[in-house]
C-alpha cells in the first residue's frame, strides 16, 4: 500500500473533516494540479479506474424554497445508514476499503484518532435527531460506552502524525452532548466530566509551539509538537471549546487564547484563512484565495465569532455564506477525487461537508429573519448529493467517509429547518 503526505481534515473533517493534508509547495495556479507536478510518492504504480461521470446537480441559488418533510425525510434515511453501518462494537468506521493511493496513515494510532473522531461525529448526529427519530437510541447507548472505554488512550500515531488532535476535539462535542442527554444522572455526568477534562489536557499536550494546533509534525518530532498552526484545525477545537463552556466546562484559558491569535495570524483582509501559517509567505497560493478558502472561512469566522472577535460581524458571515452558495462549485468539483488537493484551487474533497457544517453554525449566529435563504441553500446542496443507500460522502477514507460526511450532513440539514419546526 503506498502513502502520501496528503491526508484528511475533517474529517473536515476528518475531516473529520478534516484531516487535511500538506499542501504541496509546487501547486502554484488556481488549476488542478496535474499528475506530474505531484510528489512522486503520490504516483501509483497500479492503474487507476477511471472515475464514473457524476451526475450533473442543479445549480443552487439564494432563491431556493425549504421544504421540511423533503429534509426529514433525507434525514430519516440518513440516519437508517448510520444505525446499519455501526460496528458490533459501538463505533463506526474502520480502516478498510483500501484503495491504490491512501493518505499517510501510521498503523495502529492513525486509525485510532480517525475511529474515534468519527464516531463522535456520529453520536453528535444521532443525539441531535434522536427526540424525532427515537430508534437511534440504541445506537446512541452502544457507542457512549464505546467511546468512555477508548477515548482515555486516544494519543498521536507516531512523532509525525498528530491526527489524535480531531479525536479529541470531536469527542469534546459528542461528550457535551452526552452530558446534556444524562441529565440528572450524576454518576454518569461524572464519568463525562473526567473525559473533558482529559481533553482539555490532552490538546494541551498536543498543541503547537506557536499555538493552535497542526496533524503533523515533519519538523523535529518533539514531545511538544513543533507543527505549523493549521488555521482550521484550530478553529474546529475551538468551536468544541466553546460548547463545552457553554456547560460550565473552563477550557485552558492561555491554551484558547494562543489558538485565536493563531487564527488572527492566518487571517486575511476578505477573511479567507491561510490552510496554515507555514504558508503565511504565499498569501496568493490558491489555497489561499478565497475560492481554496470556502471550506475553512466557515470555521474560522463561527469559532472566532464564539470567542469574542467583534470584527466577524453578522455582514461578514452572510458574505462567507453567500460565497459557499454561489461559489460552491469551487469545492463540489473537487468532492470525490480521489487525490486530495488535485482539484482547483487547491481544494480537497474532504472539505465539502465539513464546510456545510460549519456554514450551518455560522447561519445560527445572524438574526432569525435573514437565515430562510441560507437555509433552503444549504438544504438544498445537502439533498441533491445523498446517496442511494442514504450516506453522504466527499472522499474515499477508508471506511469512515460515509460515516462521518453522513454525520455532517445530518446537524447541517437540523439546523436548516426554522425554529419550531425540527420536530415531528
Amino acid at each position: 500500500m503506498q502513502v502520501s503526505k496528503w491526508t484528511f481534515p475533517v474529517i473536515a473533517g476528518l475531516l473529520l473533516l478534516a484531516n487535511s493534508p500538506v499542501i504541496p509547495e509546487n501547486s502554484a495556479s488556481a488549476q488542478p494540479s496535474g499528475q506530474a507536478e505531484l510528489p512522486k510518492e503520490l504516483h501509483s504504480e497500479k492503474k487507476q479506474t477511471p472515475l464514473k461521470p457524476r451526475k450533473k446537480l442543479p445549480v443552487v441559488t439564494l432563491e431556493e424554497t425549504l421544504d421540511p418533510v423533503a429534509v426529514r425525510a433525507a434525514c430519516k434515511r440518513g440516519i437508517s445508514y448510520l444505525l446499519k453501518a455501526q460496528n458490533k462494537n459501538g463505533s463506526w468506521g474502520s480502516p478498510t476499503r483500501t484503495k491504490g493511493l491512501n493518505i499517510y496513515a501510521p498503523v495502529p494510532g492513525a486509525h485510532h484518532a480517525f475511529g474515534i473522531a468519527t464516531s463522535s461525529l456520529c453520536i453528535c448526529a444521532l443525539i441531535e435527531w434522536e427526540a424525532e427519530f427515537p430508534e437511534s437510541t440504541a445506537a446512541i447507548n452502544r457507542a457512549e460506552e464505546w467511546l468512555i472505554d477508548r477515548l482515555p488512550y486516544l494519543r498521536r500515531a507516531d512523532q509525525t502524525a498528530i491526527y489524535n488532535v480531531w479525536g479529541h476535539a470531536y469527542s469534546l462535542q459528542a461528550l457535551a452532548r452526552m452530558y446534556r442527554r444524562h441529565q440528572g444522572d450524576e454518576a454518569f455526568q461524572a464519568r463525562l466530566k473526567e473525559l473533558i477534562e482529559q481533553q482539555f489536557d490532552m490538546l494541551t499536550r498536543y498543541e503547537s509551539v506557536d499555538g493552535g494546533w497542526g496533524y503533523y509534525d515533519f519538523r523535529h518530532g518533539t514531545k511538544r509538537p513543533a507543527s505549523s498552526s493549521i488555521s482550521f484545525v484550530g478553529a474546529t477545537v475551538l468551536v468544541a471549546f466553546h460548547e463545552v463552556q457553554q456547560l460550565g466546562f473552563e477550557p485552558p484559558e492561555a491554551v484558547t487564547k494562543r489558538a485565536i491569535a493563531a487564527i488572527h495570524r492566518q487571517q486575511k483582509n476578505d477573511f479567507s484563512y491561510l490552510y496554515g501559517e507555514y504558508l503565511k509567505n504565499k498569501p496568493f497560493h490558491p489555497v489561499n484565495r478565497p475560492g481554496g478558502s470556502l471550506g475553512r472561512s466557515q470555521a474560522c469566522n463561527i469559532a472566532l465569532r464564539m470567542w469574542g472577535s467583534k470584527e466577524i460581524t453578522d455582514q461578514i458571515i452572510e458574505t462567507w455564506l453567500k460565497r459557499l452558495v454561489t461559489r460552491n462549485g469551487w469545492l463540489d468539483i473537487g468532492r470525490k477525487r480521489p487525490i486530495p488537493h488535485e482539484s482547483w484551487f487547491a481544494v480537497a474533497g474532504y472539505f465539502y461537508y465539513y464546510g456545510h457544517f460549519y456554514a450551518a453554525l455560522c447561519v445560527e449566529e445572524i438574526p432569525a429573519s435573514n437565515r430562510p435563504p441560507y437555509q433552503a441553500a444549504l438544504a438544498r446542496l445537502m439533498l441533491d448529493r445523498q446517496e442511494k443507500d442514504g450516506s453522504w460522502w466527499d472522499y474515499p477514507l477508508y471506511d469512515y467517509h460515509q460515516p462521518y460526511g453522513t454525520s455532517f450532513a445530518l446537524m447541517t440539514l437540523k439546523r436548516c429547518l426554522p425554529a419550531g419546526q425540527s420536530g415531528k
